[in-house]
């Protein structure tokens, strides 16, 4: 089979659900493979049985084509999945060990511990030179050169020496023959030819020690990458004890994947001059990996949300609205399915647009609109229910019986009757806002009035103005009104 110059690897565990470190790391991998016509592979690595599932697999395939690594692009070779390949990795066992470049070994980990004296140092070579075979609880340890050092050079953080005798003897397999991480990563990047491994940085410690594998199997070592530490406000790694990591919980939150995709390349990188919006076609084309930052990248959700607010206010209408369609019903949606209006919608959609910084949030902006009496937020409640409150309220019910039902109208009307309370608009229109919304803060009030009809807001009016007068009821449902109303 020909295969492309470079190729890189994605190679996550389906254990869990899509890391947004994960994801960075898969874009930046994306990058590399298309800007050269390279090759990108993915490789499912899927041994550990008893915390793998198929539903985290299909996950991952789902989520990168979330972000725009889509299998059906010919960059994309995969999946493979590690499990498939475990002969194969028995087989570099066996050959290492027929070389001598590995050697058995049936210490326990408490006789280590009693010969070093220490629970923390490394094992100490006490099977080099016994020449045991193969057997029941006997595991497979590299043999690491006695002197010189491994030189592993990495395109982010430059060169770095090991010396070989700070590497301990690794194992490489276990006692029952099953292969070790560090032999089946290498086994599977050498016969699947990849070139670049770019990964996070907490796989740095095992480099120097994956370089002697590769080079023991005869094959030159790839070009290491890796990637900086993502961590939180508080400068700590990101934790999922702590902090929020899986892409789908972004994305459930409202966060659009062309905003995660922008971000996300950010961290640690950056196109070289002052803008950070921009589409992912371009930032590919100026990606190198050799630009990236090895500093820890700060995972700000303050600057994620702002940058998806941008994202949101250069959709198009008719991509917002299909945007915003699975916060439209259950179970986000607090209406009963027959009361939207999806023309209603559509009218109140663009007024909408410019001001959400997450998608989740138009059901909040529009629930007046579709709900038989508005949810009231009782702090803004408290808030504009002052004073002659109730006086201005009733002005209003009274002008808005015969006015014509157009924005302007609705507003010329709102600031005269102000203008009689010694109010400006922008008091004046406080407590009307929240008697027919629900809230201080949203969409323009009069556009709102306007999309409402006549009939909702004088209702609206109506109950406000009977709960100032019986503060005790709150009002909250249709049969409360009924009650008071018998």
């Amino acid at each position: 089979m020909t295969r492309s110059a470079i190729r890189v690897r994605f190679a996550p565990s389906p254990t869990g659900m899509f890391h947004v470190g994960g994801a960075r790391s898969a874009l930046y991998n994306w990058a590399v493979a298309r800007q050269s016509a390279g090759t990108f592979v993915l490789r499912v690595e899927d041994t550990d049985t008893a915390r793998n599932s198929p539903e985290w697999t299909a996950g991952i395939i789902r989520a990168l084509e979330t972000i725009g690594i889509s299998a059906s692009d010919p960059a994309f070779e995969g999946p493979y999945f590690q499990s498939d390949n475990v002969a194969r990795h028995r087989e570099a066992a066996l050959q290492l060990h027929v070389a001598a470049l590995a050697y058995y070994c049936d210490c326990t980990r408490d006789q280590v511990r009693e010969r070093t004296g220490s629970e923390h140092s490394g094992y100490d070579g006490f099977c080099r030179e016994r020449g045991l075979e193969s057997g029941e609880n006997r595991a497979l340890r590299f043999r690491t050169p006695d002197h010189g050092h491994t030189l592993v050079a990495d395109a982010i953080r430059g060169r770095t020496s090991f010396p070989n005798s700070a590497i301990e003897d690794f194992l490489l397999a276990r006692g029952d023959g099953s292969p070790l991480f560090l032999l089946a990563n290498v086994v599977d990047d050498v016969d699947e030819d990849v070139t670049h491994v770019i990964r996070g940085e907490e796989h740095l410690p095992n480099t120097p020690k994956q370089q002697l594998l590769w080079e023991a199997l005869g094959s030159a070592p790839p070009q290491w990458a890796h990637l900086p530490v993502i961590v939180n406000e508080k400068r700590q790694k990101l934790s999922k004890r702590r902090d929020k990591l899986a892409l789908e919980d972004y994305l459930a939150d409202g966060f659009l994947a062309e905003a995660m995709v922008n971000y996300l390349m950010l961290l640690g990188w950056g196109p070289g001059d002052d803008r950070e919006i921009l589409p992912y076609a371009e930032m590919e084309r100026l990606f190198r990996i050799e630009d990236v930052n090895p500093a820890p990248a700060f995972f700000d959700v303050r600057k994620l949300t702002a940058f998806n607010g941008e994202y949101i206010r250069a959709l198009s209408a008719e991509a917002f609205a299909e945007a915003c369609a699975p916060w439209l019903v259950e179970p986000y949606a607090p209406w009963p399915p027959e009361a939207f209006d999806a023309k209603v919608f559509a009218a109140v959609a663009p007024l909408a647009q410019t001001r959400l910084a997450l998608l989740s949030q138009i059901t909040e902006q529009v629930d007046f609109l579709f709900l038989d009496r508005p949810v009231f937020d009782e702090a803004s409640w408290a808030k504009a229910m002052k004073q002659d409150a109730a006086a201005l309220l009733g002005d209003v019910r009274s002008a808005y019986t015969s006015v014509p039902w157009r924005e302007d109208e609705l507003k010329s009307v709102l600031t005269a009757v102000g203008g009689r309370h010694g109010l400006r608009l922008g008091k004046a229109q406080a407590p009307v806002r929240v008697a027919v919304t629900g809230r201080t803060v949203g969409l323009p009030l009069f556009e709102s009035l306007e999309l409402l009809g006549r009939e909702r807001t004088l209702k609206r009016l109506d109950e406000a103005l009977e709960r100032i007068r019986r503060p005790h009821r709150a009002f909250h449902h249709d049969q409360d009104l009924e009650e008071e109303q018998m």
